[in-house]
């Protein structure tokens, strides 16, 4: 039989809506006795369902050769049965979606007036016309966004866009950088994870561009991508810090092959899971973003 460890240890947690939690003694399975302080707190974080975790202070620490107790499962919220939950930005003529890009034009191919001439009286049609920059309204990065060898639009499965197990994190408007710690009371393996920041609320504004926004930091997209998410969205600017010109979010989960949808809205409509998550681009070839219609199914 395979030996079985236990770690005990005393731990601060600190709380990024203020306060601390303070345990002493703690024990708690772990999967061998190369787990270092912070796969520790990890590992803590999770097994308690502990959110908005700021840090976590490791000490006393000692391995146990003792079989496995077993860990607390956090039971499901049961929602009022499936209903859609629209979770995209309407895209509106001349609008701005990231600051620096043109705002798409929309106007008449054919306008209802001049296809008179073309049909019979009573019968008319209008065939619109858009000139956009790719990364419009709420939008869908694929690795070719990144990567000149990873996937375009065309090349991603519906199996990693559309009917995923949905996720919320949700966290609190102070939050800026969203941390391995942050993520580690969710199971986020094989899902749609959706990071719920509230920075929505300024859309239309300047302050959408702040570059203060929340954004994943580059720790964060590793751990979501050693987690195996299925894709990972964000209601904010970006899913980056755009302080400089490095994206180690994005770099670390297109180079996973993990799409990721940027300016989200309507999550605090959501419940934190028991929902699908769809967000299909168009099929085209040769380009690495595109808007899409991202919405959620609440299954129960």
């Amino acid at each position: 039989m395979t030996e079985q460890w236990r770690a005990g240890f005393d731990a601060v947690v600190t709380f990024v809506n203020g306060g601390d939690l303070r345990v002493q003694g703690f024990r708690l399975d772990i999967p061998g006795t190369g787990i270092t302080d912070d796969e520790l707190g990890e590992l803590l974080v999770r097994h308690l369902g502990l959110l908005m975790v700021g840090s976590v202070e490791i000490s006393a620490k000692e391995l146990i050769p003792e079989a496995h107790k077993g860990s607390r499962e956090v039971p499901a919220q049961a929602a009022d049965g499936p209903r859609l939950v629209e979770l995209s930005h309407v895209i509106r003529d001349g609008m701005v979606t990231y600051p620096g890009l043109p705002g798409p034009e929309i106007t008449d191919h054919l306008s209802r007036e001049a296809s008179h001439a073309a049909y019979a009286a009573g019968t008319e049609f209008q065939i619109g016309r858009i000139s956009m920059v790719a990364n419009t309204g709420t939008y869908l990065d694929s690795p070719w966004h990144r990567y000149s060898d990873g996937d375009d639009l065309s090349g991603l499965p519906l199996s990693k866009l559309v009917d995923l197990d949905g996720l919320v994190v949700r966290l609190p408007a102070e939050t800026r950088e969203i941390t391995p710690l942050l993520l580690a009371p969710y199971d986020v393996a094989g899902r749609a994870v959706l990071i719920s920041t509230g920075w929505d609320r300024h859309w239309g504004t300047a302050g959408y561009g702040d570059p203060d926004h929340p954004h994943l930091t580059e720790e964060g997209a590793a751990w979501l991508v050693e987690q195996g998410a299925t894709l990972v969205g964000i209601d904010s600017v970006n899913i980056d810090d755009t302080r400089g010109g490095v994206r180690p979010a994005h770099s670390t989960l297109l180079a996973a092959g993990i799409p990721i949808v940027e300016h989200l809205t309507g999550l605090d409509a959501l419940p934190p899971h028991g929902f699908r998550f769809h967000a299909a681009p168009p099929l085209v070839a040769g380009m690495g973003t595109f808007p899409v219609r991202a919405y959620a199914i609440i299954t129960g």
